[in-house]
């Protein structure tokens, strides 16, 4: 698509068609088959809901760097005095819903992210200090606490799996900073991925305006329930081009909970697999109907899947009798299952259909992390490594059936900086001995045999160096 991505505040704007004979949808849903049904009015339903959909107010101290010539006498006589470093404040403006009496506010994460101090404005104009309690880049979500004792209004939380393609929808939230907005439009599709740079792929697609501002507005369904948080759009210049993105308000729930709970940061299910999209060049290699679904391409020996009978090969077309489009719907189908909980997984196997059930947990923390700080004259002097498990790949955002010894942070000017090393970087073997544990590499540094064969993962690929 020749146009691109924007993290978004939203608007909605539609265009209904007024047709002579009425057309009757599934459930009993219709479109409007006459003037008089075009004059009906979404005013009752905003009256109602508008007021739990509030503005979040962000602000950050940035340090702004001083004039490289401040404190030089021949350039300040020439351009006067130049300021010495100092600090700065930032401001961003998204939106956010109220989702508990308590005063629990659910916002994107780009809106809140390093903010030092963040407010929120309700709708009747009082402003009230807030903290985050829990957030996650991944996801793109945050949620708030408002500091007050009072009861607030709430938008219910709806069930965004029953959200259909042509479902009627409003979007509120405070666009361009120009206060409050309405705006409505249709669903236009479902389980969008690769729609931004996060590892979460699975979004309700709009044609509502969304514009900058409307980060972490409302998509409301036509019975006052949130049905997604408005998060991103595809735009040329910075506006609305009719198509928006919003986290599904299923996965809200799951995050919601999380924080209710007290965890400081949201557990995702531990699988034990990989799995790549079905392409119609696998689709027709396997015989399946449809290029749909995740094909299993590796499993982690005593994982959740190997012990559930996953084996390479299949393929995973449905969670709990859901359809799964690709491996994102997977991920989130898993997810919103709830950790602590089982599903049930169908697979295609060999051209065959079976159903298999697989326990939903935590990654494991199957090795001791065991971080050090390596020294001494040697390659890897200034980083600091750490034992792979599931749990770290998790959190570094690894594949968790990565395994060996993570660089996980190297200092600048170090003889590792000096090198190259990364954080990720896998170290696999120092001068042929194969390194399985941070204990390995920190006797092996100790040898210091005056020269070194270096082989590490970057990316995917292996990396051999040799150094003196």
């Amino acid at each position: 698509m020749p146009s691109m991505l924007n993290y978004l505040t939203t608007g909605l704007l539609a265009t209904m068609l007024v047709l002579p004979v009425p057309v009757q949808a599934q459930d009993n849903k219709t479109v409007p088959a006459s003037t008089a049904e075009m004059q009906l009015s979404f005013a009752p339903l905003v009256k109602r809901t508008a007021g739990a959909v509030v503005n979040v107010y962000a602000e950050r101290l940035v340090q702004k760097r001083a004039s490289p010539f401040a404190g030089d006498p021949f350039f300040e006589q020439f351009f006067g005095q130049q300021s010495p470093n100092r600090t700065e404040k930032q401001s961003s403006l998204g939106s956010g819903v109220i989702a508990t009496a308590s005063g629990l506010v659910v916002t994107n994460n780009h809106v809140i992210e390093g903010a030092d101090d963040i407010k929120v404005a309700l709708a009747d104009g009082r402003e009230f200090a807030s903290k985050v309690l829990l957030k996650d880049d991944r996801l793109d979500l945050a949620v708030l606490q408002i500091d007050a004792k009072e009861e607030f209004p709430v938008l219910a939380l709806g069930n965004s799996d029953a959200t259909e393609v042509g479902d009627l929808v409003l979007a509120i939230g405070n666009p361009f900073g120009v206060g409050q907005t309405v705006t409505s439009g249709i669903v236009s599709a479902l389980a969008r991925n690769q729609v931004t740079q996060g590892d979460f792929g699975f979004f309700i697609q709009t044609d509502a305006s969304i514009n900058p501002g409307n980060s972490g507005g409302a998509l409301m369904n036509m019975a006052g329930e949130l049905i997604g948080i408005n998060t991103a759009i595809f735009s040329r210049g910075g506006g609305s081009n009719g198509i928006g993105f919003a986290i599904p308000a299923n996965l809200v729930r799951v995050f919601l909970a999380a924080a209710e709970k007290g965890d400081t940061s949201f557990q995702r299910p531990y699988v034990g697999a990989t799995f790549d999209p079905v392409t119609s060049e696998v689709a027709e290699a396997l015989g399946l109907k449809r290029a749909r679904g995740a094909l299993v391409v590796g499993v982690v020996k005593d994982g959740p899947a190997e012990k559930a009978g996953i084996e390479p090969g299949q393929v995973v077309t449905a969670v709990n009798g859901i359809a799964v489009e690709h491996p994102d719907a997977l991920g989130y189908r898993l997810t919103t299952a709830g950790i602590g909980k089982s599903a049930t997984l169908t697979l295609i196997d060999k051209g065959k259909e079976k159903n298999v059930t697989i326990a939903l947990d935590t990654a494991p923390e199957t090795a001791p992390r065991d971080e050090r700080l390596l020294e001494g004259r040697n390659p890897f002097a200034g980083a600091t490594v750490a034992n792979l498990s599931p749990k770290l790949a998790d959190e570094l955002r690894m594949p968790t059936s990565t395994t060996g010894v993570v660089i996980m942070d190297v200092k600048r000017n170090s003889p590792a900086a000096r090198v190259g090393f990364q954080p990720k970087d896998i170290i696999v073997s120092l001068n042929g001995t194969d390194m399985a544990s941070t204990a390995n590499v920190e006797k092996a540094l100790e040898d210091n045999p005056g020269f070194w064969r270096l082989e590490i993962i970057r990316d995917g690929q292996r990396i051999r160096q040799f150094l003196r």
